[in-house]
């Protein structure tokens, strides 16, 4: 069975020209054409009138160089008051101030090592004052005089008593009775032309001594030995000496050994003596001068 063409379909085809004509022409074409030329004018008015009518704000300076945030602002510095400088210490060369307080410190120093050798001095002194009394000897304490006073020649002159000492004025009283019995006897010892009875009576008085003793009177033999031995009881080996110079050479003689003894302890005394007074002074004249 056939199918009978459909009448357009039959129909002479069209000329394809006429449908571009017909589209071009429509009024939607005309209708862009406008717009177009509105937007060109738009275009030119805002170009050349835009910056009379809007005119641009001034952007700030931190914008204009590229910053998105001004800087925060600083607090004004204080005004600085120019003040008077103050005096500053060099390390190399201390002030004045400073060499005079070092300078006082040393002389202070100075003075208390002084004061405490004087008085060193002073107590080693009275130490060897009190050992040498004795008849013991004492070179301790005479040594420890010696590391602590200035060297004298009574420390040397001691230095020869020391190891042996020297007896004390209690065994000097005690042994002088009998050197003086021996002195009264032979002070009274006959001269050579002296008699038969003269010899006799000396023999005896070598076995029985009598001679007055205290207060004897004149200057005899006996006066001399009497005042002697008080002032060796009273403890003046000096005077004592002084007083026996007056005796005969017979009776020195009879007194030697114990003049020895005697002249030792009062050089011994002596000398101390000195020693003691030269450390007290010192430590006086430290006292008054303050140091």
């Amino acid at each position: 069975m056939s199918v009978s063409p459909d009448p357009a379909e039959l129909s002479a085809p069209r000329d394809p020209g006429s449908y571009g004509r017909a589209r071009v022409m429509g009024p939607a074409f005309w209708a862009m054409i406008i717009f177009g030329l509105l937007c060109i004018v738009a275009g030119y008015v805002l170009a050349s009138f835009g910056p009379r009518m809007f005119p641009a704000k001034p952007r700030p300076a931190a914008e204009a160089v590229g910053f998105s945030s001004p800087a925060p602002a600083q607090p004004a510095a204080p005004a600085l008051v120019p003040t008077s400088p103050e005096p500053t210490l060099d390390a190399a060369t201390p002030s004045a101030d400073v060499a005079r307080l070092a300078q006082q410190l040393a002389t202070l120093e100075v003075r208390q090592t002084r004061a405490a050798q004087a008085a060193a001095g002073a107590l080693a002194a009275a130490a060897l004052m009190e050992a040498a009394q004795t008849s013991r000897p004492f070179p301790d304490e005479l040594a420890a005089l010696a590391a602590v006073a200035p060297p004298s020649a009574d420390l040397r002159s001691l230095r020869s008593y020391a190891e042996q000492g020297a007896p004390s004025r209690a065994a000097l009283a005690a042994s002088f009775p009998d050197y003086a019995a021996r002195a009264a006897a032979a002070a009274r010892s006959p001269r050579e032309d002296a008699g038969l009875l003269a010899r006799i009576g000396h023999a005896l008085s070598r076995i029985v001594t009598i001679r007055r003793v205290g207060d004897v009177p004149g200057t005899g033999v006996d006066a001399v030995l009497a005042k002697a031995e008080v002032e060796v009881e009273e403890g003046d080996i000096v005077a004592a000496l002084n007083t026996l110079d007056r005796l005969s050479p017979a009776g020195k003689t009879a007194l030697a050994p114990w003049r020895v003894r005697a002249e030792r302890r009062a050089d011994i005394d002596r000398r101390i003596a000195q020693v003691r007074a030269l450390a007290l002074e010192d430590l006086a004249g430290l006292a008054r001068s303050g140091g």
